[in-house]
Parts: structure tokens; C-alpha cells; sequence
């Protein structure tokens, strides 16, 4: 079920009303219905997979309790064990057809010509979230961070809270299960908040992401019939089709779950506006770069080791987190040309230079320098998405060579587009101090006139509903 779709307008006012309403005696009753309600939103899209998800959250519901009463090398074993489940289920359903393939290519190579066998099969949506949060709360039983949740319920509700289930954040046990555990008590305000956040990411998805997909289609598909001045525009126009798609789901997943009292982990504070490659990860993605950094970088050493460990950490670190958003070459070239941009700042011992700062935090308009880099910061970013959006890595080359072609030609081919995206930069700026407070005019009357105009746009655009990019992830 898409949150744009027909269906989940209707699903979610239902759920809402029977939360607050019918199944708010208890926390239990709540958390029950969450639970059905949860398995009804993911099973709307292939009820089949439903196996897996209850399977996957029952192993590591029962490892959680093996582990924590465990001792020694015991506790070790359950926890490598819990481990390789979760990599076995992803390399099932995720990356079998591509190690199989490859394996294939490289036997032919050397005269060896096989028929291997390929598994005919959807990938199921959500896997890499559902399974990163089975893997999160093991290792945190382990480290001594959470006990085992006593309630199959509970830890359910945790791994398959339908907002964030089919794309995130990824939550961590800390973090989400205490608030799944405690009495929850309807708060008008955070209420309002979780609606301004829907909106807003219904504007972000429907509107701009949806508007600039079909271009960014037609563009990467047939970037050798177009001068460079398109191509160009294409590439950015792909920036900020993943940015609006990707945290447009965001933001309507941390909304959603506000209307339920709770509040999820942030995963975008407005990545474009960094002013280096190390600040772009601090603010892109922010729940899964910070879980391979947690659960990865980390225990090997991070940046607090040799250089030449450090170095290995970090392409470790970024060809990993390429691989994770699918079986291609080209996400571990991207991973690789990130960890390529990262390097210098680790090098020179400037990766944490911009750690907390938000830019012209108490200005409202940046410095040149500032301006310049962002600019050279958003122009590497951009470059490498060309890979990540690209079928593999010859055509992705091959695009961004292209793009020297006749580029100061005057780009006739949906050059409009830019008015969608400058004006969600000047609203991005005026947000950037909060994610979430997007109460930032104080004249109600205005508040509510630009809410209306608003749900127009949306509606104007609904006809062109596409599903979100990460769910194939």
C-alpha cells in the first residue's frame, strides 16, 4: 500500500479512529492493533511475503533471549548466528541472481560455460529495513544496550510499524521499543506536527518527485540523442527527484507515526545545504549511515586508528552502504566515489569540521564561501548519482562525458522544471534550522491559505502517482 494511493487515505483515518477511540483502554489493545494493521498494509501488496516478515521477526525475537541469557562464547555463537540469518534471508531475495550472474560471466570467461539456476522472484519490499532492525536490536542485546522485549507483540510492532516498514528510517530497539512499551496519550500538538509533516512530504513526492520521474526517464533512457546542457539538467533534475521522493516518504512516515504518539528517528536534515562530503552522510540517510557507523565503522576502529586503517575503514564503510541499496555494480561504484570524496577530509583531519553547525545558523543567508561550498559539494553529489540512477557503469561514464557535448546550448527540453525546484530551495532554506517545525508563519488565516493551495497542487498532481524509489531497496 502506497501512502499516495486511494487506498491508504481511507486506511489511515480508520486505523487512527480505532486507535484513539475503540483500542485506547490499554497499551496492549494499541499495540495489537498496530501490530494487524501493520501486516495489512504490507500484505496489500503481496500478502506471500507476509511468511517472511513474521519468520524473519520471530528468529530474532527468540535470538534476543538466547543471547541475553547466554554467556561466553555461547552468547558470541547466537549472535553470528542471528547475524547470518538476516545476511542469508538478503542474500536469498536480494543479491543471489547477482553473485550467481556474475559468477556465470566470470566462468565464461574462462571457457567454462554453466546454466545456472536463477530464483524467479519479487524482491520482497522493505527486506533491507526489516532485517537491519532484527540485526540493530540483537547487537544492542549483546553490547548490554536492551534487554530482550518479553512481548512477541511489542518487539513485533517494532520490527513492522507500517510507516516505517517498507523504507524507513531505520529504527533502532532504544529508541522506538521504549515508547511501543509505555501508555500513550493522544497530544494535539505533536498531532498538528505529524500533519503539517504529511503534507508537506505528500508535496514533495507527488509534486516534485513525481513531476521531474517521467524527464529523468526520458533523459538517462535516450542521453545520446540530447546536448549536454540536457544532460546536465537531467542529473540535477535526479537530484532532487530522490531527495523530494525519498524524504517526501520520510517526512509523511514521521507524520504518520506523530498521529500515533510517536516519534521516529530523522533521516534528512536537508543533505544539499552540506558544505562537504562528510556532512552531506551527517544529514542524508541519516538512520542507516549511522547504523553502519554504530555497528561497523565503529568497532573497526572508525578514524581513531592508523591512517591506513582509517582509509580501509571508510571504503569498507561506503562500498558496504553501496551495496545495501541493491545488486549492481553501479550502487558499489557510488559507495566507492563517496568514499573516494570522503578521503581528503579524513586525510586532513577536517571530516568533522561541520559535525553540528547548521549553515548561517544565525544569518538568513549564507556567506560566499559557504555558497561555493555547497555548490562544489552538491555538484559531486550530483555527479555521483548519475551512477546510481545509470543501468551500469559504462552508460553512467559514458553520461557524464557526454554532457561536454554542445553544453552551453540553450536546454529548450523541460528547462521549467527549474521552477519547481528553486522554489523548494528557498522553502528547504526557511526549514533548515528544524526538520520538523514547519510552523513558520504566524498569521493563521495565511497558515491555512497556503495549506489549501496546497492540497490543490496535490490534487492537480495525483493523476501521477509512481511507487517510491527506495522501496526497490
Amino acid at each position: 500500500m502506497l501512502f499516495t494511493s486511494f487506498e491508504f487515505l481511507i486506511f489511515l483515518p480508520v486505523v487512527f479512529f480505532l486507535y484513539w477511540f475503540v483500542f485506547n483502554k490499554t497499551t496492549q489493545w494499541q499495540n495489537a492493533l498496530i501490530l494487524v494493521s501493520s501486516y495489512v498494509f504490507y500484505g496489500w501488496w503481496n500478502w506471500k511475503f507476509l511468511g517472511l516478515l513474521l519468520l524473519s521477526t520471530l528468529i530474532d525475537y527468540s535470538f534476543g533471549f538466547w543471547i541475553a541469557e547466554g554467556s561466553g562464547k555461547k552468547r558470541t555463537f547466537f549472535l553470528w548466528l542471528s547475524i547470518l540469518n538476516n545476511l542469508l534471508v538478503l542474500c536469498i531475495f536480494k543479491y543471489y541472481n547477482f553473485f550467481v550472474s556474475e559468477a556465470q560471466h566470470l566462468l565464461d570467461h574462462m571457457g567454462l560455460h554453466t546454466n545456472p539456476y536463477l530464483i524467479k522472484v519479487l524482491l520482497p519490499v522493505g527486506i533491507s529495513f526489516y532485517t537491519f532492525h532484527g540485526m540493530s536490536y540483537v547487537l544492542d542485546i549483546y553490547r548490554g544496550n536492551f534487554k530482550p522485549v518479553r512481548s512477541f507483540v511489542d518487539y513485533s510492532v517494532f520490527v513492522s510499524f507500517f510507516p516505517l516498514l517498507v523504507a524507513g528510517p531505520i529504527e533502532r530497539a532504544t529508541h522506538l521499543l521504549p515508547q511501543i512499551q509505555k501508555p500513550r496519550v493522544f497530544d494535539y500538538g505533536q498531532g498538528v506536527r505529524g500533519l503539517r509533516l504529511i503534507l508537506w512530504g505528500l508535496f514533495k513526492k507527488m509534486v516534485i518527485a513525481n513531476t521531474l520521474s517521467p524527464v529523468v526517464d526520458d533523459i538517462f533512457a535516450n542521453y545520446h540523442g540530447y546536448p549536454g546542457s540536457v544532460l546536465l539538467l537531467g542529473a540535477v533534475y535526479f537530484s532532487f527527484q530522490i531527495y523530494c521522493d525519498f524524504s517526501g516518504y520520510t517526512d509523511i512516515a514521521l507524520g504518520v507515526a506523530n498521529l500515533f504518539g510517536f516519534e521516529l528517528l530523522s533521516n534528512f536534515k536537508f543533505p544539499y545545504f552540506a558544505r562537504d562530503v562528510a556532512e552531506f552522510w551527517r544529514r542524508w540517510h541519516i538512520s542507516l549511515s549511522s547504523w553502519f557507523r554504530d555497528y561497523i565503522y565503529i568497532p573497526l576502529g572508525g578514524s581513531r586508528v592508523s591512517k591506513i586503517k582509517a582509509v580501509r575503514n571508510i571504503f569498507i564503510i561506503f562500498l558496504i552502504s553501496g551495496f545495501w541499496h541493491g545488486a549492481n555494480w553501479t550502487f558499489i561504484a557510488w559507495g566507492g566515489i563517496h568514499a573516494v570524496g570522503f578521503l581528503p577530509l579524513l586525510l586532513l583531519n577536517t571530516n568533522r569540521k561541520n559535525i553540528q553547525q547548521v549553515v548561517a545558523l544565525d544569518r538568513k543567508l549564507p556567506t560566499l564561501y559557504e555558497v561555493l561550498c555547497m555548490l562544489a559539494t552538491f555538484a559531486f553529489v550530483t555527479a555521483a548519482w548519475v551512477f546510481f540512477r545509470s543501468e551500469n557503469i559504462g552508460k553512467a561514464i559514458d553520461y557524464l562525458f557526454s554532457i561536454r557535448k554542445n553544453l552551453l546550448t540553450n536546454p529548450p527540453y523541460k528547462s521549467f522544471l527549474v521552477l519547481y525546484i528553486i522554489p523548494f530551495v528557498i522553502i528547504d532554506w526557511c526549514f533548515r534550522r528544524n526538520e520538523r517545525d514547519l510552523h513558520f508563519i504566524s498569521n493563521r488565516f495565511i497558515r491555512y491559505a497556503i495549506y489549501f493551495v496546497a492540497l490543490l497542487v496535490i490534487g492537480y498532481h495525483s493523476g501521477n502517482n509512481s511507487s517510491f524509489i527506495y522501496f526497490q531497496f
